[in-house]
Protein backbone atom coordinates (compact mmCIF):
# COMPACT_ATOMS: atom_id res chain seq x y z
CA UNK A 1 0.00 0.00 0.00
CA UNK A 2 2.96 2.29 0.76
CA UNK A 3 4.02 2.33 -2.93
CA UNK A 4 1.11 2.54 -4.22
CA UNK A 5 -0.24 5.47 -2.89
CA UNK A 6 4.04 7.02 -2.46
CA UNK A 7 5.04 10.36 -4.52
CA UNK A 8 8.85 9.25 -3.65
CA UNK A 9 10.96 10.34 -6.44
CA UNK A 10 8.31 12.16 -8.93
CA UNK A 11 7.61 16.10 -9.54
CA UNK A 12 4.55 18.13 -8.70
CA UNK A 13 4.31 21.51 -10.74
CA UNK A 14 1.32 23.69 -8.66
CA UNK A 15 0.25 27.09 -10.38
CA UNK A 16 -1.51 29.24 -8.13
CA UNK A 17 0.39 27.86 -5.02
CA UNK A 18 0.53 30.88 -2.70
CA UNK A 19 -2.80 30.42 -2.63
CA UNK A 20 -5.20 29.22 0.13
CA UNK A 21 -5.95 25.75 -0.79
CA UNK A 22 -3.36 24.61 -3.32
CA UNK A 23 0.01 26.18 -0.92
CA UNK A 24 -1.81 23.40 1.17
CA UNK A 25 -1.65 20.97 -1.60
CA UNK A 26 2.11 22.26 -1.94
CA UNK A 27 3.07 21.05 1.32
CA UNK A 28 0.70 17.95 1.66
CA UNK A 29 2.83 16.57 -2.03
CA UNK A 30 6.26 17.45 -0.46
CA UNK A 31 5.21 15.50 2.98
CA UNK A 32 4.20 12.56 0.55
CA UNK A 33 7.58 12.49 -0.49
CA UNK A 34 7.45 14.86 -4.01
CA UNK A 35 9.48 17.67 -5.15
CA UNK A 36 7.82 20.72 -5.52
CA UNK A 37 7.86 23.59 -8.01
CA UNK A 38 5.58 26.45 -6.17
CA UNK A 39 4.42 28.84 -9.21
CA UNK A 40 2.16 31.98 -8.69
CA UNK A 41 3.25 35.49 -9.73
CA UNK A 42 3.47 36.65 -5.45
CA UNK A 43 6.68 36.32 -4.99
CA UNK A 44 7.03 36.91 -1.76
CA UNK A 45 4.79 33.94 -0.45
CA UNK A 46 6.30 31.89 -3.31
CA UNK A 47 9.61 32.18 -0.91
CA UNK A 48 7.60 31.83 2.21
CA UNK A 49 5.93 28.09 0.73
CA UNK A 50 9.80 26.51 -0.24
CA UNK A 51 11.32 27.69 2.68
CA UNK A 52 8.58 26.04 4.84
CA UNK A 53 8.64 22.68 2.57
CA UNK A 54 12.32 23.12 3.32
CA UNK A 55 12.42 23.38 6.55
CA UNK A 56 10.15 20.47 7.03
CA UNK A 57 12.61 18.00 5.33
CA UNK A 58 11.38 18.49 1.51
CA UNK A 59 12.20 19.70 -1.94
CA UNK A 60 11.08 22.80 -2.90
CA UNK A 61 12.05 25.41 -5.62
CA UNK A 62 10.14 29.19 -6.30
CA UNK A 63 8.41 30.00 -10.27
CA UNK A 64 7.23 33.50 -10.21
CA UNK A 65 5.11 35.01 -12.75
CA UNK A 66 1.90 35.42 -14.78
CA UNK A 67 -0.15 32.12 -15.66
CA UNK A 68 -1.22 34.03 -18.93
CA UNK A 69 2.39 34.20 -20.23
CA UNK A 70 3.28 30.74 -22.12
CA UNK A 71 7.40 32.09 -21.52
CA UNK A 72 6.83 31.74 -17.48
CA UNK A 73 5.20 28.54 -17.89
CA UNK A 74 8.69 27.40 -20.32
CA UNK A 75 10.96 28.76 -17.67
CA UNK A 76 9.38 27.21 -15.18
CA UNK A 77 9.57 23.90 -16.90
CA UNK A 78 13.28 24.01 -17.56
CA UNK A 79 13.87 25.30 -14.07
CA UNK A 80 11.90 22.59 -12.42
CA UNK A 81 14.03 19.87 -15.31
CA UNK A 82 17.54 20.91 -14.57
CA UNK A 83 16.52 20.49 -10.49
CA UNK A 84 14.71 17.29 -10.75
CA UNK A 85 14.52 15.87 -13.95
CA UNK A 86 11.11 15.10 -14.54
CA UNK A 87 7.53 16.89 -14.06
CA UNK A 88 4.94 14.09 -13.31
CA UNK A 89 2.07 16.09 -12.14
CA UNK A 90 0.73 19.25 -12.93
CA UNK A 91 -1.69 20.98 -10.67
CA UNK A 92 -3.69 23.53 -12.72
CA UNK A 93 -4.48 26.15 -9.50
CA UNK A 94 -3.98 29.54 -10.20
CA UNK A 95 -7.49 31.42 -9.78
CA UNK A 96 -9.21 34.89 -9.00
CA UNK A 97 -12.84 35.70 -8.80
CA UNK A 98 -14.88 38.76 -8.93
CA UNK A 99 -18.86 39.08 -7.41
CA UNK A 100 -19.77 41.68 -10.02
CA UNK A 101 -23.22 41.61 -11.13
CA UNK A 102 -23.59 40.62 -14.48
CA UNK A 103 -25.04 43.97 -16.59
CA UNK A 104 -21.84 45.63 -14.75
CA UNK A 105 -18.70 43.06 -16.00
CA UNK A 106 -16.71 44.87 -17.55
CA UNK A 107 -14.39 43.01 -20.70
CA UNK A 108 -10.88 43.77 -18.69
CA UNK A 109 -12.78 42.14 -15.96
CA UNK A 110 -14.36 39.40 -18.05
CA UNK A 111 -10.51 38.67 -20.08
CA UNK A 112 -8.47 38.39 -16.22
CA UNK A 113 -10.45 35.86 -15.13
CA UNK A 114 -11.05 33.85 -18.63
CA UNK A 115 -7.48 34.21 -18.86
CA UNK A 116 -6.54 33.02 -15.77
CA UNK A 117 -8.70 29.98 -15.30
CA UNK A 118 -8.82 29.00 -18.77
CA UNK A 119 -6.15 30.58 -20.90
CA UNK A 120 -3.97 29.56 -17.80
CA UNK A 121 -4.72 26.09 -17.10
CA UNK A 122 -4.42 25.79 -21.54
CA UNK A 123 -0.91 27.12 -21.21
CA UNK A 124 0.05 24.48 -18.37
CA UNK A 125 -0.95 21.53 -20.29
CA UNK A 126 0.23 22.47 -23.19
CA UNK A 127 3.72 23.23 -21.86
CA UNK A 128 4.01 20.40 -18.96
CA UNK A 129 1.60 18.22 -20.77
CA UNK A 130 4.31 17.87 -24.03
CA UNK A 131 7.06 17.14 -21.36
CA UNK A 132 4.51 14.35 -20.01
CA UNK A 133 3.72 12.95 -23.50
CA UNK A 134 7.62 12.79 -24.22
CA UNK A 135 8.43 11.23 -21.14
CA UNK A 136 5.30 9.24 -21.10
CA UNK A 137 3.12 9.30 -18.28
CA UNK A 138 2.30 12.46 -16.34
CA UNK A 139 -1.03 13.86 -13.83
CA UNK A 140 -2.59 16.16 -15.00
CA UNK A 141 -5.16 18.12 -12.28
CA UNK A 142 -7.27 20.98 -13.24
CA UNK A 143 -8.98 22.81 -10.37
CA UNK A 144 -12.55 23.08 -11.58
CA UNK A 145 -15.10 23.60 -9.05
CA UNK A 146 -19.19 23.55 -7.42
CA UNK A 147 -19.54 26.30 -9.79
CA UNK A 148 -18.86 24.04 -13.05
CA UNK A 149 -22.27 23.43 -13.55
CA UNK A 150 -25.18 24.33 -12.56
CA UNK A 151 -23.11 27.72 -11.31
CA UNK A 152 -23.41 29.65 -8.26
CA UNK A 153 -24.85 33.31 -8.21
CA UNK A 154 -22.78 36.25 -7.80
CA UNK A 155 -19.56 34.57 -9.72
CA UNK A 156 -20.90 34.86 -13.33
CA UNK A 157 -17.24 34.88 -15.28
CA UNK A 158 -15.66 32.39 -12.53
CA UNK A 159 -18.77 29.95 -13.42
CA UNK A 160 -18.10 30.28 -16.94
CA UNK A 161 -13.95 29.66 -16.77
CA UNK A 162 -14.76 26.90 -14.39
CA UNK A 163 -17.41 25.04 -16.88
CA UNK A 164 -14.54 25.66 -19.31
CA UNK A 165 -12.10 24.09 -17.42
CA UNK A 166 -13.97 20.80 -17.09
CA UNK A 167 -14.51 20.59 -20.97
CA UNK A 168 -10.73 20.95 -21.43
CA UNK A 169 -9.85 18.32 -18.84
CA UNK A 170 -12.45 15.66 -20.45
CA UNK A 171 -10.87 16.50 -23.90
CA UNK A 172 -7.33 16.40 -22.90
CA UNK A 173 -7.76 13.08 -21.03
CA UNK A 174 -9.89 11.53 -24.32
CA UNK A 175 -6.68 12.62 -26.27
CA UNK A 176 -4.26 11.49 -24.11
CA UNK A 177 -5.37 8.15 -22.37
CA UNK A 178 -3.21 6.08 -24.78
CA UNK A 179 -0.14 7.64 -23.91
CA UNK A 180 0.12 7.43 -20.38
CA UNK A 181 -0.84 10.79 -19.28
CA UNK A 182 -3.88 11.33 -17.63
CA UNK A 183 -5.86 14.36 -16.88
CA UNK A 184 -8.62 14.91 -13.98
CA UNK A 185 -10.54 17.39 -12.45
CA UNK A 186 -10.75 18.32 -8.69
CA UNK A 187 -13.94 19.61 -7.80
CA UNK A 188 -14.06 21.49 -4.27
CA UNK A 189 -17.26 22.79 -3.10
CA UNK A 190 -16.98 25.67 0.01
CA UNK A 191 -13.06 26.10 1.72
CA UNK A 192 -13.82 30.10 2.27
CA UNK A 193 -10.99 32.14 2.62
CA UNK A 194 -10.92 35.50 4.19
CA UNK A 195 -11.50 36.99 0.43
CA UNK A 196 -14.45 34.77 -0.04
CA UNK A 197 -16.16 35.32 2.93
CA UNK A 198 -15.71 39.39 2.97
CA UNK A 199 -16.49 39.44 -1.14
CA UNK A 200 -19.04 36.53 -1.28
CA UNK A 201 -20.30 34.77 1.83
CA UNK A 202 -22.69 36.92 4.18
CA UNK A 203 -24.53 35.37 6.84
CA UNK A 204 -27.56 35.29 4.66
CA UNK A 205 -25.29 33.18 1.70
CA UNK A 206 -23.33 31.42 4.48
CA UNK A 207 -27.16 29.58 5.54
CA UNK A 208 -27.83 28.79 2.06
CA UNK A 209 -24.61 27.07 1.31
CA UNK A 210 -24.38 25.52 4.24
CA UNK A 211 -28.31 24.26 4.22
CA UNK A 212 -27.11 22.68 0.95
CA UNK A 213 -24.68 20.66 1.95
CA UNK A 214 -25.31 17.82 3.80
CA UNK A 215 -22.08 17.31 6.30
CA UNK A 216 -23.67 20.88 7.03
CA UNK A 217 -20.24 22.47 7.68
CA UNK A 218 -17.25 24.15 5.05
CA UNK A 219 -14.47 22.11 4.20
CA UNK A 220 -10.49 22.44 5.03
CA UNK A 221 -7.92 22.80 2.83
CA UNK A 222 -5.88 19.31 4.36
CA UNK A 223 -9.41 17.49 3.18
CA UNK A 224 -8.20 17.78 -0.36
CA UNK A 225 -5.09 16.16 0.53
CA UNK A 226 -6.27 12.50 -0.18
CA UNK A 227 -8.00 13.34 -3.60
CA UNK A 228 -4.73 15.28 -5.11
CA UNK A 229 -2.42 12.48 -3.13
CA UNK A 230 -4.37 9.29 -5.20
CA UNK A 231 -4.90 11.22 -8.58
CA UNK A 232 -0.80 11.60 -8.85
CA UNK A 233 -0.06 8.27 -7.44
CA UNK A 234 0.14 4.87 -9.12
CA UNK A 235 -3.26 3.73 -7.17
CA UNK A 236 -5.64 5.86 -9.82
CA UNK A 237 -3.29 4.66 -12.83
CA UNK A 238 -6.79 3.76 -14.78
CA UNK A 239 -8.59 7.52 -13.32
CA UNK A 240 -8.65 9.90 -16.26
CA UNK A 241 -11.26 12.19 -17.72
CA UNK A 242 -12.94 12.37 -14.01
CA UNK A 243 -14.11 15.18 -12.04
CA UNK A 244 -13.48 14.56 -8.27
CA UNK A 245 -15.93 16.29 -5.46
CA UNK A 246 -14.79 16.93 -2.82
CA UNK A 247 -17.65 19.03 -1.37
CA UNK A 248 -19.29 17.47 1.77
CA UNK A 249 -22.16 16.14 -0.06
CA UNK A 250 -23.05 19.46 -1.98
CA UNK A 251 -23.34 18.54 -5.31
CA UNK A 252 -25.50 15.64 -4.70
CA UNK A 253 -28.07 17.51 -2.68
CA UNK A 254 -31.53 19.06 -4.01
CA UNK A 255 -34.17 19.72 -1.27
Amino acid sequence: MERLFSLAGQTAVITGAAGHLCGCMAAGIAQAGANVVLFDRDADAVSRGVAAIQSNGGRAIGAVGDVRDRTVHERALAEALAKFGSVDTLINGAGINAPTPFLEITEDEWNKIIGVHLTGTLLGCQVFGAQMLQQGRGSIMNMSSASSGPPLSRAFTYSVAKSGVKNLTQNLAREWAHQGVRVNALRPGFFPTEWSREHFIDEDRGRAILGHTPMGRYGEPEELLGAVIWLASPAASFVTGAEIQVDGGFTCMTI
